[in-house]
């Protein structure tokens, strides 16, 4: 039985990761450590929060005594650190609590994982066998790309927000264990994610909550920024086959070639939710704000690193993914009003209202 530590598994890329190992492997148990921001939702988890190799532990990854008697209390074989402040408008207005629980966090975890790894000969770099350190990142520390070319792991880092430059630290951070004390590593970055359990503050979940309630959408810019989408279920099967099977030290790109223009995608939603929920919903809703400070033109990941060595490929083509994450929005409007409630209102009003 192999033990997962999962950093931030009440999110959304975290959730999908807990249910997705828990419904693929019978010898695989995970121990969830979530601070339940925001963005975190035990709702998320009510498939498995009844299966006995399932623990949950509300902590913060920055907390050094919540961390180390967890690793006292559990023989861990992997951490799996999702734990992140992960939107960029937030980071723009609060970038302090960025650099806490995306930098300091993970320096807290990488140490706590050595201390708990090593052998104890004696030597700062030998650890019990088997034991690995995945952290997950993000394709934002490469920077932005011009109209051709894509992200390879061996792209220099060039982030351009509070978020990805917090990303791109801790990225380093993981790195330099790596190097300076042979620590068992394995970083993944991957393109932008779609699918359950969003939290609708990003532009997916965002348009399908703004069209149902009949409220204005609102595209950044002209819109025509170019993402790279990867559907969740994809990048929780990469970050599997990266821990099982990657190469120590190693950086491994995640992406789909599913490249789309931001006002693609909410002319997307808008026509799905048309022509099967709501025909009075239309293009007149949408409304084009200010830019986003220091905004990103594209973004385009190159996956033929990890096609080739470990054989991933995204299964999900985006027309079939789209569809799907519509239709589980649909079909889970409770979970959205809870999540949409209180505080997300404030936080909306203060994001968008002053950029019309």
């Amino acid at each position: 039985m192999k033990t997962y530590l999962v950093t931030g598994g009440a999110g959304f890329i975290g959730s999908n990761f807990v249910i997705y190992m828990l419904g693929k492997y019978d010898d695989v148990r995970i121990i969830n450590v979530d601070k339940l921001t925001y963005a975190g939702n035990l709702e998320n988890l009510k498939l498995v929060e009844s299966n006995p190799r399932y623990r949950f532990v509300q902590a913060d990854i920055c907390d050094a005594q919540a961390m180390a008697r967890i690793f006292e209390e559990e023989t861990v074989d992997y951490v799996v650190n999702f734990a992140a402040e992960s939107h960029v408008d937030r980071s723009i207005s609060d970038p302090e609590v960025f650099v806490r629980t995306n930098v300091l966090g993970t320096v807290n975890l990488l140490n706590t994982a050595k201390k708990a790894w090593q052998t104890g000969d004696g030597k700062v770099d030998s650890y019990r066998e088997g034991v690995k350190f995945l952290q997950v990142s993000t394709d934002e520390v490469y920077g932005s790309l011009g109209e051709t070319g894509f992200f390879m792991e061996t792209t220099p880092l060039d982030p351009h927000s509070p978020y990805s430059s917090s990303k791109a630290s801790a990225d380093l951070f993981v790195k330099a264990y790596a190097d300076t004390y042979k620590f068992p590593v394995n970083i993944t970055r991957c393109s932008n994610n779609y699918g359950p359990f969003q939290f609708p503050e990003k532009l997916i979940p965002l348009m399908i909550n703004n069209t149902l309630s009949h409220k204005q959408l609102p595209v950044y810019g002209d819109g025509m920024q170019i993402r790279d989408w990867l559907y969740v279920e994809d990048h929780c099967k990469a970050i599997d086959m990266v821990i099982r099977g990657g190469r120590p030290g190693e950086v491994y790109n995640v992406g789909g070639h599913n490249e789309r223009p931001n006002v693609f995608i909410v002319h997307t939603i808008l026509e799905y939710i048309r022509d099967h929920v709501d025909a009075t919903v239309g293009e007149h809703m949408i409304q084009h704000v200010e830019d986003r400070k220091g905004h990103d033109r594209r973004y385009g990941i190159d996956p033929e690193k990890i096609k080739n060595e470990l054989g991933w490929y995204p299964e999900t083509p985006f027309e079939k993914g789209i569809v799907k994450t519509i239709e589980w929005y649909l079909a889970n409007r409770a979970w959205m009003e809870n999540v949409t409630s209180g505080d997300y209102q404030k936080y909306y009003e203060k994001m968008y209202a002053s950029r019309a």
